[in-house]
């Protein structure tokens, strides 16, 4: 990914990625105080949303912030930190002066090239700040994965379970084929925070009571299987309109 933005203004504008590969800081953590920072400035987050390709080749959020805000994030930050993201700015700006044209038709070039790229971020800005927005709607604290599953257009909500088991996301830990399944999550799947399981408590007349667990969705997990869905290769109903849309998250419908 490349980290150094020329604007329209001749400026450079800073990725959160490469503030938290500068920091140490885990990106995540990144994003909030950016998050804050725009809301105490009251500031459209929006305008600075972006987009930035991870080492799996997924597109993730991320935002581009120009100097000034920067400067105001890294604030707060301790003075080699700070020291690292001005010189890291100085070096930017440094490479923006040599690539500057020095006669007009250079110039006028190199204007129209600016132009081009300003409309171009403009518009994935947009479209990425649509789907961060959309996102928000997604994720559902404590949603099984069949739960989740359902508010897919489309998706076969009684086949999920079968291919999270194909995918080795949950395995089955019941041993004896006579007996209902048992759900458990894959190391994998918790490492990378998709699943997280919920122990539910069976109990009923003349029944001893014990420990089920119920694999529960994590906000990367909704995206990754958002992603395998918007990629037709979660299992589709035959009936199948082939619209891809989403049921949001409300909270006043019970699970």
């Amino acid at each position: 990914m490349t980290n150094l933005t020329i604007t329209g203004s001749q400026a450079v504008t800073m990725s959160s990625v490469e503030i938290a590969d500068l920091t140490g800081k885990l990106h995540k953590n990144v994003l909030a105080d950016i998050r804050l920072m725009l809301t105490e400035l009251e500031i459209d987050s929006a305008e600075f949303s972006a987009q930035y390709k991870d080492s799996t080749g997924r597109f993730l959020p991320c935002f581009k912030l120009d100097r000034e805000l920067t400067e105001t994030l890294i604030t707060g930050y301790s003075i080699p930190l700070r020291n690292k993201v001005i010189r890291r700015l100085h070096e930017m700006e440094k490479r923006l002066r040599q690539t500057l044209p020095e006669n007009l038709p250079d110039a006028l070039r190199f204007a129209a090239d600016l132009a081009e790229e300003k409309a171009l971020l403009a518009l994935e800005n947009q479209q990425q700040a649509k789907k961060i927005e959309a996102l928000e709607h997604l994720f559902m604290p404590g949603e099984t994965v069949p739960q989740f599953a359902k508010r897919l257009n489309g998706v076969n909500s009684q086949l999920i379970m079968a291919f999270l088991i194909d995918q080795k996301w949950i395995f089955n830990a019941e041993r004896d084929p006579e007996r209902s399944v048992k759900y458990r999550v894959y190391y994998l799947a918790r490492e990378k925070h998709w699943l997280s399981e919920k122990p539910v408590t069976v109990s009923g007349e003349g029944l001893k009571p014990f420990i089920r667990y119920a694999p529960v969705m994590l906000e990367e997990g909704t995206k990754k299987l958002f992603d395998l869905y918007m990629a037709e290769k979660l299992p589709m109903k035959k009936t199948w309109d082939g619209q891809f849309f989403y049921e949001k998250f409300n909270p006043e419908k019970p699970l």
